[in-house]
């Protein structure tokens, strides 16, 4: 397995610390607002290599943190008259609602900034101790000229930075690129005891302090969004391996960003558009669809017309899929089948974890997917099929979908092919009696009826197919 390591900058062989374990640490979201599709990338993508993880018969430890403490929250909860960690934490719940929605897997442990304060000080005393970290007026500084390896996952070299910086502006501090570690008080805002007065931690050492308790240093894979790389994780790395004295993570991965009008979606450009106002117009099984269509570190450019695109994709998965459970319901398999199906499923799955070995490559994973309801439809329609071949493509089907999370499951162990509204489930009933009296019409020779329901369902966009396995339904493509 081959993933692109930014700390490298280039495609390296995986191999976890541990045999057939995994740990991984991925950025959460700021509790401030809904998530916008921005955020969703990240948290869909880094769900789909857990996921990927765990096909491959890999203990996976996963955490993912929310930043619940925040000078965005603070002044959100200032506009809207509410206690700072109230806001954060009904945000939290908000993002539990999308992430649930888009068939994101919750962490092993979702920690929060709030509940960490004592690692949180106890790794900004080790610093000061050791030199790396400075006080002044109850706020504490890193000092980035201390640390040798500093812009090394950036790439970028101190003096540049120190050129054109771009930082938080502060005369109390040392040098423009030191960051806080440690906020005094301010009137109003939240904080707490420390032994270097009261306050708050800074933004960078919330996620070394998390990911080192639970992971402890040189875990496998930390992940974000490309905009994390500097300063978020470049500064992770410098105190995390400053306080420690050991590697940090050993694979840095950053998926693209989001686009709009190739301008980078973000809440501050106001171009952002909100998971709960998308999945109010498209399904969410197309909107994950759509998020892993694109290569991970690849920009991808958002609008309806694209999402609605993506959609006419879908719906070919969706009704070979169909045609599979329609087709194990009724006995027009063949037994003296060639196994040409058989053979061609074994090649498809060799395809598909031949795309996600290599830098977890969705969007070639989805083009065999499309592979292979080709190859299923051709045999359905043909009757070129065993009864093994059914339970084989249904099953290869399932396990794709582990992966990709594209479909929830029923209790059935179905995939929940449609979930945009309630009525799913009775349009699929509806159809099925439809074929029904149209199959009846044929059989008492009214071919008048059995034409006027083919041709009024085409008309609304619904292709009907007779097969010498019988009538079948599919959305027009």
């Amino acid at each position: 397995m081959l993933l692109y390591n930014t700390l490298t900058r280039r495609k390296e062989e995986f191999k976890p610390s541990q045999h057939n374990k995994v740990s991984m640490y991925v950025c959460g979201p700021t509790t401030y607002n809904y998530i916008h599709l921005g955020n969703a990338r990240p948290l869909v993508f880094f769900d789909t290599v857990r996921r990927y993880f765990t096909y491959k018969k890999h203990d996976v430890h996963y955490i993912q943190n929310f930043t619940d403490i925040d000078d965005k929250i603070i002044k959100r909860a200032q506009e809207e008259n509410e206690d700072p960690l109230a806001l954060a934490s009904r945000f939290v719940e908000e993002y539990y609602q999308d992430a649930d929605a888009l068939n994101v897997k919750r962490a092993d442990v979702h920690p929060k900034v709030s509940e960490h304060l004592k690692e949180i000080i106890e790794m900004i005393a080790v610093l000061i101790e050791k030199g790396y970290a400075y006080v002044i007026n109850g706020n504490v500084y890193y000092d980035v000229s201390e640390f040798e390896g500093y812009g090394k996952l950036s790439g970028r070299m101190l003096e540049d930075m120190q050129a054109g910086a771009r930082v938080e502006v502060d005369s109390r501090k040392i040098d423009p690129m030191d960051f806080a570690l440690w906020k005094a008080a301010k009137p109003g805002e939240p904080s707490w005891d420390s032994p270097w007065g009261k306050g708050r931690p800074g933004w960078h050492i919330e996620c070394s302090a998390m990911s080192l308790k639970y992971l402890g240093s040189e875990f496998d894979i930390h992940g974000g969004g490309y905009d994390l790389v500097f300063p978020h994780h470049e500064n992770e790395i410098a105190q995390s391996e400053a306080a420690t004295g050991r590697p940090f993570a050993r694979y840095w991965m950053h998926n693209g960003f989001i686009t709009v009008k190739e301008e980078k979606m973000s809440k501050s450009l106001g171009n952002f558009f909100l998971v709960r106002e998308v999945l109010e117009k498209f399904p969410p099984e197309l909107v994950r669809f759509y998020l892993l269509s694109t290569h991970y570190r690849s920009p991808l450019d958002f609008d309806h017309e694209k999402l609605e695109s993506t959609g006419r994709g879908l719906e070919r998965i969706k009704t070979s899929i169909r045609l599979l459970y329609e087709a194990q319901k009724k006995d027009g398999a063949s037994e003296n089948s060639e196994n040409k199906l058989k053979q061609r499923l074994d090649e498809i799955k060799r395809a598909f974890n031949s795309a996600m070995d290599d830098d977890f490559n969705t969007a070639l994973a989805v083009s065999v997917w499309f592979d292979m309801t080709r190859e299923v439809n051709s045999c359905l329609r043909e009757g070129t099929y065993s009864r093994a071949d059914l339970e084989r493509s249904v099953d290869l089907f399932h396990s794709f979908n582990s992966v990709l999370g594209i479909f929830k499951e029923d209790a059935d162990g179905k995939l929940q092919l449609d979930r945009s509204s309630k009525g799913d489930g009775l349009s699929e009933s509806l159809m099925e009696l439809m074929l029904e009296i149209r199959q009846d019409a044929r059989k008492n020779k009214d071919f008048a009826t059995a034409d006027k329901i083919r041709d009024s369902l085409n008309k609304m966009g619904i292709i009907i197919e007779d097969t010498p396995q019988g009538s079948r339904w599919k959305i027009q493509e």
